[in-house]
């Protein structure tokens, strides 16, 4: 009687051992997976944290590029755009400053004649006087599309360089129709901090450009 005792004691034990194991297992699995999750939220987190300090490296580098640029003259965007004008007739669909080789500094302006010829009219940024103008040989039919986009419009390039410099000093005025509505797409830059906005063709009114600067949301309309 006494060995049954022993035998079923013992029995027991086992199971209990094995139950213990077996729970013990199970929280060895739950661990493991809390650190996998665990890592793996971090891993997202850590990306998520450098892809927003490149876009704000981005943004500062281009803030002080153009700080740097506005600071060599004093011709806006508007009268480059004007004197290039003036110099090659037809339609502006863009302007920028130059920010690389001989023509650094200076304001280039993109004017497309009638016919979908394309100029780039170089524009002193001290004095306004026009330095050049070469044609673009270029055989992609992207003047006679700039054109086609630009078909009714109200707003100019010039009228939106004058817009946009409401909202700060402008660098940059171009046609931009990727998402299937044209806008003009002004840059600015102010005190240190460079912004993007969209220009309505048919209005002139002004809107963040929330697809291209990650500072804010739709600014609303112009001052």
């Amino acid at each position: 009687m006494k060995r049954n005792i022993v035998i079923a004691t013992l029995t027991a034990a086992a199971l209990a051992g094995g139950t213990v194991a077996a729970f013990a297992a199970g929280d060895d699995e739950k661990s493991a997976q809390r650190q996998v999750n665990t890592s793996t939220a971090q891993l997202a987190s850590d990306r998520d944290d450098d892809a927003t300090d490149d876009r704000a490296d981005d943004r500062s580098d281009d803030a002080a590029e153009d700080r740097t640029a506005v600071r060599k003259g004093a011709v806006t965007a508007a009268e480059a755009i004007a004197a290039a004008l003036k110099h090659t007739p037809g339609t502006a669909v863009s302007a920028g400053l130059d920010d690389d080789g001989a023509d650094a500094g200076t304001w280039d302006v993109e004017v497309v004649k009638s016919d979908g010829t394309e100029y780039g009219v170089n524009v002193s940024p001290d004095t306004g006087k026009v330095l050049g103008a070469h044609r673009d040989t270029d055989d992609d039919n992207d003047g006679r599309e700039d054109l086609a986009a630009l078909k009714g419009a109200k707003v100019d390039a010039r009228d939106a360089a004058l817009a946009g410099a409401a909202k700060g000093t402008v660098t940059e005025v171009g046609l931009d129709d990727d998402n299937g509505t044209a806008a003009w797409s002004v840059d600015t830059v102010k005190d240190r901090t460079h912004s993007e906005w969209k220009v309505d063709l048919g209005t002139g009114k002004v809107t963040q450009d929330n697809e291209g600067d990650d500072d804010g949301a739709d600014a609303g309309d112009d001052d």
